[in-house]
């Protein structure tokens, strides 16, 4: 379609708002600065650099038009071409879908092509002329000669592009776009008018029932737009077909600047427009960036550390940053979503948000939240049960409004259980309890043979992962036996006990390892624990030996006080030969320790139960200083979703939740001179460590509140409270601390 006699006192008025932004800039020192977006970006963190606000709906990120594992993220540091910015991406995950609603800029330069990207328009660029910041990115296209900004709010992508001078400048909007695992089921665009798109992107993938409705606006008037179904034209304002795309065009002077807006929802259209209207109302791109840039300034603020060592520094800030790119937003701006259940639902009274990676975040990164946001988590927990609601089970890996099923365990529960004891309200707590009933009575992933035979029995199933689940199965019933208690629910107490138990179940006394079991009770004949088998999700025996976080004590009961404190000692001495064949997981190796993956996130911390507190301070700091990095190649493995980041948060200030729903957090090794973390109630919780250094890792004697810490564990309680903890550090180990 062709436009034309658009009114000049419209386009100058277009023009004047363009340009007429706040030329306000802040003098104050910001903490967004020492935050690094492209950390992880190279290697196997799977992190995307883009535009978002803290847990926002839309993650405006550059794609580099290639799939993949190096693109999971639609974005790869040692890749040199741009192909376009699409709307939505997972972070540090190792699945690969979402980059729905792509938008790539173009002109008469836009000739390139290539196979990879299916003959899409690329442009060359270089890191020398890209930025990264919370909230921004900058990225100069060098064959177009444009340059691409981004920004966002909660529930829309801010663009502005800076055009050289030609007669055919424009946009392409691209929904037959996809990468890895996803593929468009049915998309749709329709031309509202010069200045408006709007449309929806359905696609399969990894979660099989994902909708993107989207409406965009521009800046600047369109002269034509041409639709297409694949590759062949389309007359009219309208089309609808798997593979559909609209191609914008206009001609542009030299440096002129266009701005695109674009609001989404999973539910209708008229979210996605007034998501544009309520967040995004005027055309100034700089006060959206500022507004997005204040918004992560606001939420970093909450925890400042001092610190000579600027790397440190510069990896905490961006670890904080990365904490709260999960989960996202899901409720649009009316307050409706597309639910598990395939119906549109309204979220009352909450936000509605999703992608909960459990199986990483139960760890360390919901935890966090329960310090930095506990006015999130019950809109977190309210988003649980609603999916509860609609398909009768708490969610395990959800995205999208789909259950995934990824990974294992029911790690919903450790999250509800671990708020409702930190008295973080705002859901009703026997609701709360029979949703945790709902996964751990349910039949499917080995879970009905859990509770019959008292351990999930080996099978020919893909990826039967036995023994972790029977390990992860008896965590979460522990979790649920506490809550049982707690609700004067003596019965299911007593029940969930004996299953919390279930780990003993495995333990083979000859081995000293959880060995996998046939269904007739005996242990399979072939077992060597540094193998990885079907039989341990995502890892082997020795990882998987320790997860018991709910009884370590039992533990060390069942292999003996020294030889559990050998354990610990081969678990960080005995490294794989040099011809291993390590799977992609098995990344930030000591040993057989792997921090590149969650299984093994608590061990460093478990001297703590030995009396040898001191070689948890080694190996903590040992981990902080090695598997991370505030450069693009700065994790160790795929970050998931916050868990990595959050680990490093929590351990730089010196403690961890060893069990994430008991509301203690284990001694490490600080990193910071001065640590402060606003609690509620305008209340804050110090951490001293003067003297503490590179070489000061070891911790000769701890204060809380001035009186010496008898043992290696501060609660919750005495965090939120707020007071100081103090600690004198060497670089001469403490033997008899905490003995």
């Amino acid at each position: 379609m062709r436009y034309s006699g658009l009114l000049l006192p419209t386009l100058l008025i277009l023009l004047f708002t363009v340009n007429s932004c706040s030329q306000k800039t802040d003098s104050e020192e910001r903490l967004t600065r020492f935050v690094n977006p492209f950390m992880g970006t190279d290697g196997p963190g799977n992190t995307y650099p883009g535009a978002t606000v803290p847990f926002g709906m839309v993650q405006l990120s550059p794609d580099i038009g290639y799939s993949g594992w190096d693109r999971i993220a639609g974005y790869f540091w040692p890749d040199s071409i741009i192909t376009g910015f699409s709307h939505l991406h997972l972070t540090g995950t190792g699945a690969g879908d979402l980059y729905d609603i792509l938008l790539t800029p173009v002109n008469s330069r836009a000739t390139k092509t290539t196979p990879e990207n299916g003959n899409r328009p690329y442009s060359l660029f270089s890191h020398n002329n890209e930025h990264a910041e919370p909230g921004y990115y900058q990225v100069f296209l060098q064959d177009y000669g444009i340059n691409a900004e981004l920004s966002a709010t909660k529930r829309t992508g801010i663009h502005q592009y800076t055009f050289p001078e030609d007669e055919n400048s424009g946009f392409i909007i691209d929904l037959g776009y996809a990468l890895n695992w996803d593929s468009p089921v049915i998309t749709s665009i329709t031309i509202e008018d010069n200045q408006t798109i709007s449309g929806y992107r359905f696609s399969s993938g990894w979660a099989p029932d994902q909708r993107v409705w989207f409406v965009a606006k521009f800046s600047k008037p369109f002269d034509t737009a041409t639709l297409f179904n694949d590759e062949k034209k389309v007359v009219g304002d309208s089309v609808k077909a798997q593979h559909t795309k609209v191609d914008l065009r206009f001609k542009t002077s030299e440096n002129e600047k266009v701005v695109v807006k674009l609001g989404i929802s999973s539910a209708a259209k008229e979210g996605a427009r007034l998501a544009i209207k309520q967040e995004a109302p005027k055309w100034c791109f700089e006060d959206l960036r500022k507004s997005a840039s204040n918004q992560w300034e606001k939420e970093l603020n909450k925890i400042k550390v001092e610190s000579d060592n600027q790397t440190w520094k510069e990896t905490f800030y961006t670890g904080l940053y990365q904490s709260m790119l999960a989960p996202t937003l899901y409720s649009d701006a009316t307050g409706h979503y597309k639910g598990a259940d395939g119906k549109i639902h309204k979220a009352e009274g909450y936000d509605k948000y999703d992608t909960f990676s459990l199986w990483d975040t139960f760890r360390a990164a919901h935890p966090l939240y329960t310090i930095m946001h506990p006015d999130r988590v019950p809109d977190m927990i309210q988003s649980m049960l609603s999916h509860y609601r609609e398909t009768g089970l708490l969610p395990v890996w959800s995205m999208q409004g789909n259950e995934t099923n990824m990974m294992i365990g029911y790690h919903a529960v450790p999250v509800i259980v671990d708020a409702y004891f930190k008295g973080i309200g705002g859901f009703d707590a026997e609701e709360a309890y029979e949703a945790c009933l709902s996964n751990a009575m349910s039949d499917g992933h080995g879970i009905k043979e859990y509770r019959e035979l008292g351990y999930v029995p080996l099978s020919e199933d893909h990826e039967n992962w036995s023994v972790s689940k029977t390990l992860e199965y008896a965590y979460d019933d522990w979790c649920i036996a506490m809550f049982a208690k707690a609700l004067g629910k003596d019965k299911d107490y007593d029940y969930f006990m004996k299953r919390a138990n279930n780990w003993k179940n495995h333990f083979d006394p000859q081995t000293g390892f959880m060995r996998p079991k046939k269904a007739s009770g005996a242990f399979i004949d072939h077992f060597v624990p540094r193998e990885y088998t079907q039989d341990f999700c995502e890892s082997n025996g020795w990882h998987y030996f320790w997860f018991v976080p709910q009884d370590i004590e039992g533990l060390r009961e069942k292999l003996g006080d020294e030889r559990f404190s050998q354990r610990l000692d081969s678990m960080f001495t005995f490294s794989p030969g040099p011809d291993a064949d390590l799977p992609i997981f098995s990344t930030g190796m000591i040993g057989q320790y792997a921090h590149g993956n969650e299984p093994s996130h608590h061990v460093a911390y478990l001297y703590n139960y030995t009396g040898e507190s001191w070689k948890t301070q080694k190996r903590v700091r040992q981990i902080l200083t090695n598997m991370y990095k505030p450069v693009p190649n700065g994790h160790c493995g795929n970050e998931d979703c916050g868990q990595m980041s959050s680990w490093f948060v929590f351990s730089s200030m010196g403690f961890y939740p060893v069990n994430p729903a008991d509301g203690k957090y284990h001694i490490g090794s600080p990193l910071w001179k001065k640590a402060t973390i606003q609690v509620e109630d305008n209340k804050t919780f110090t951490v001293e460590a003067p003297n503490v250094s590179t070489e000061n890792m070891y911790i000769q004697s701890v204060k809380l509140n001035g009186e010496k810490l008898e043992r290696p564990w501060i609660t919750h309680e005495e965090l939120s409270n707020g007071g100081t903890l103090k600690f004198e550090m060497s670089e001469i180990p403490n033997e008899q601390l905490w003995r």
